[in-house]
């Protein structure tokens, strides 16, 4: 997601059987070579959907593999577009952060990855990616030895609870929420049930139970299988529970990862350099090859695309974290053979960029209806990265989700898929909406500010009065995602946490969960969606549960219509020539900067 190309969604009940799923699970490990066509790349998208498997202690137990010609030493830089929203990993939700979070923080799970994308979640801090019992409902995880933060102190089952409970916060508005309501239990609003650890109380033992420096219990109402596959999240990374700072924890974080902050000017920079309390043995997929990442801030995809191609100086060590190859720079990327064989990367990501309808002020569904009609959706997509950026959408749902249907196409993208503006006008007239003054919101990205233009422009053309309001980037998803927010139009990005549409329907269209952080942008609240989701997460097979999501996929688009899907995201990426171990994660759905180093 370039900054915030996308935010990532999270949650599932899926039978044990299954195993487990991925955080924004993508395409697999494609190092380069000649741009994949339309159908292969839909393969990819399809191979997404299967299960990945649970590691067990063998394969948590560090040092990681040694990546194939890796070299110690030297500093990577790191081109950047905008700041990092939040630096407290209970604030983390975005893609940016995700990769970040991948250098200094660890949690009790993650994801290791082999060369053909296929994952398996594993122990970190734990000892193996957990231990279940009594049916789903309960799982039992042990620290492994001598872990540290990078101030020497240890981290323990304390610090664990400490960083599970801290989500409850009130300052914490903006990472993932799905683990607070799991203990929480059904038809509960988390804070409602607890108010965090700063005023001296704890979860019950019941739901939560730490009985010794070593041990931490999870106790659900309902069987979770999918736990290990949720902590793998950078919001449940772990915050020493001595070091935490509260609300000023987001600017000055502990680290637990091979890497640490050692400098930060908020908007401009940031320097990490080695963290010399992280133990290799303990870490069974990171390395520590470079001494360090300098990161640049404020260069869009074009300064990226075009400092990265031409790899003079610096750049021969430069990378993107979520920058991609930019439209104006394509075919001179793709024409130099030498560059796509060797310094690019392509991925189907799983995330589906829509227009948002704040449907406590756009109460209409024609006007709702119109505007989806209306919307351009191949030149937007085409300004994030042309052809090798995405593809139009023809549903909310990402052709990486179980139970996605090419053929359901609510609003005729394939025969009109820049817009349809004649039938937009129709219901338009229809409705009496000529003139409507509606506030589309954007981020002030260059992408975003090309795609604003021609969205506004398609609605003006069908006889609304747009107004336009520019947001920080760096604060996109905190303006938008308060419920009072002022706006009626706003684009946002999701994408799957593991293949299961249990972490895409949830969150974004479960009115029961609607609240400031939340991510029901919005603001659907409908009877019937709302029954249907809490149905189909109790259900524990798969197969069932795939068919009544796409069932409840086709009834919010053609029943209610909260958001208008636009397009679906691919990622190219491009690379200095001296940055060694680049390959696409199915984890990130960008660069794996777990084995980053340099050749020289």
């Amino acid at each position: 997601m370039s900054i915030f190309r996308n935010r990532t969604a999270t949650a599932a009940i899926v039978a044990v059987a299954a195993g487990a799923l991925t955080l924004t699970a993508c395409g697999g490990g494609d190092g380069g070579n000649s741009a994949k066509d339309t159908s292969k790349q839909k393969e990819d998208a399809a191979a997404q959907s299967k299960p990945v498997q649970i590691g067990d202690v063998e394969a948590s137990t560090g040092p990681a593999p040694e990546v194939p010609g890796a070299k110690p030493g030297g500093t990577a830089v790191v081109y950047q577009e905008s700041d990092f929203s939040h630096l407290d990993p209970g604030q983390i939700y975005v893609s940016d952060g995700k990769l970040l979070s991948r250098l200094i923080y660890r949690g009790l799970t993650q994801y290791e990855e082999d060369d053909k994308g296929n994952l398996t979640v594993v122990g970190d801090l734990a000892t193996d990616a957990g231990k279940v019992s009594d049916g789903g409902k309960t799982w039992t995880y042990t620290l492994k030895d001598d872990l540290k933060d990078e101030n020497g102190d240890p981290i323990n089952s304390a610090d664990i609870r400490h960083s599970i409970e801290r989500m409850y916060a009130s300052f914490i508005t903006d990472g993932p929420t799905y683990l607070q309501q799991w203990l929480s239990g059904a038809g509960t609003t988390y804070r409602d049930a607890y108010e965090g650890p700063f005023k001296g109380k704890h979860l019950p033992d019941d739901v939560l139970e730490t009985p010794d420096d070593k041990t931490v219990v999870f106790h659900f109402e309902d069987a979770q299988p999918d736990l290990p596959q949720l902590l793998t999240m950078p919001g449940y990374a772990v915050v020493p529970e001595e070091s935490d700072t509260k609300e000023k924890y987001d600017t000055d974080p502990v680290a637990t990862g091979p890497y640490k902050i050692a400098d930060f000017k908020p908007g401009k920079s940031m320097k990490l350099v080695k963290n010399d309390q992280w133990d290799a043995k303990s870490d069974s997929v990171r390395h520590q090859y470079v001494d360090g990442f300098n990161i640049s801030m404020n260069h869009d995809d074009e300064d990226q695309t075009k400092t990265l191609l031409a790899d003079q100086g610096e750049a021969k060590n430069a990378m993107m974290f979520t920058g991609q190859v930019a439209t104006t720079q394509l075919q001179k990327v793709v024409s130099d053979k030498e560059v796509m064989d060797n310094r690019t990367i392509q991925g189907y990501a799983p995330y589906v960029w829509q227009l948002n309808f704040n449907m406590d002020r756009v109460k209409d569904k024609k006007l709702r209806d119109a505007i989806t009609l209306a919307i351009p959706s191949t030149s937007v997509f085409k300004a994030d990265g042309g052809a090798y950026g995405g593809e139009v959408a023809n549903s909310l749902m990402s052709p990486t989700t179980p139970g996605y249907d090419e053929s359901y196409d609510p609003f005729n993208r394939a025969e009109k898929p820049n817009g349809d503006i004649a039938a937009a006008k129709k219901l338009i007239e229809e409705g009496g909406f000529a003139g409507k003054k509606l506030v589309y919101a954007y981020a002030n990205s260059p992408v975003r500010q090309q795609q604003s233009v021609l969205i506004a422009d398609a609605l003006e053309k069908i006889g609304l009065d747009i107004q336009k309001k520019e947001i920080d980037a760096a604060t996109w998803y905190e303006q938008i995602g308060k419920v009072d927010n002022g706006l009626d139009l706003y684009m946002t990005g999701w994408g799957q946490d593991w293949p299961s549409a249990s972490t895409v329907f949830p969150p974004l269209y479960d009115g029961t969960q609607i609240q400031d952080g939340a991510s029901n942008y919005a603001h659907i609240n409908d009877d019937h969606v709302n029954s249907e989701i809490a149905r189909i997460q109790k259900i524990t097979d798969t197969e069932e549960a795939t068919k009544a999501w796409a069932e409840l996929n086709e009834y919010i688009s053609d029943e209610v219509n909260p958001a208008a899907p636009m397009y679906y995201t691919k990622v190219f990426q491009i690379f200095g020539s001296n940055v060694g171990g680049i390959r696409y994660s199915s984890d990130s759905s960008y660069v794996d900067v777990t084995r980053v180093f340099l050749k020289q």
